[in-house]
């Protein structure tokens, strides 16, 4: 039985017909093409793009030199050195993240108990120079500056399911 109904689809091009019809439904219908320079996408708040660190109100750094993003990145993609201050906190006087090595995990922005390392929504970024791949503190800080409004937004709006 199941040989003859293998013979009939192949002798009357069943498949084929099948996937036309599919072609044809979507032929007519109404295009969702998204013309990309000119309109962008929507981009999810838990998006994970480009890093940021973010500093208090009052202007100073988050970041506590914890090290505990560094600890746990799974591509060793984070470096982070610190010194003591003159009042005895500890804050970073170097903090690098190599986006080639980076895997875009997330890990370091749960990891953070301060929230001074978060992802961003921004994936539009490029090198052209051999080295601009390093991300610095400083680079990270102005990132950061930029777009705080944006990440004190999106945090707020992942409060409840982290």
């Amino acid at each position: 039985m199941n040989v003859f109904k293998n013979y009939f689809k192949s002798l009357f091009l069943l498949e084929l017909f099948r996937g036309l019809s599919v072609t044809g439904r979507y032929l007519f219908r109404k295009k969702f093409t998204i013309m990309y320079p000119e309109e962008k996408a929507p981009v999810s708040p838990r998006f994970r793009g480009l890093h940021a660190l973010r500093r208090y109100p009052n202007g100073e750094e988050r970041c506590i030199a914890c090290k505990l993003c560094e600890a746990t990145c799974p591509a060793l993609a984070i470096t982070i050195e610190a010194e003591p201050r003159e009042d005895g906190s500890r804050r970073t006087t170097r903090y690098d993240i190599d986006l080639f090595k980076c895997i875009y995990c997330g890990y370091c922005q749960e990891a953070c108990p301060v929230d001074a390392i978060v992802e961003t929504r921004i994936y539009e970024y490029h090198f052209e120079n051999r080295g601009e791949n390093i991300m610095t503190k400083e680079k990270l800080l102005a990132v950061g500056d930029k777009c705080e409004a944006q990440l004190a937004a999106d945090i707020e709006a992942q409060a409840k399911v982290r």
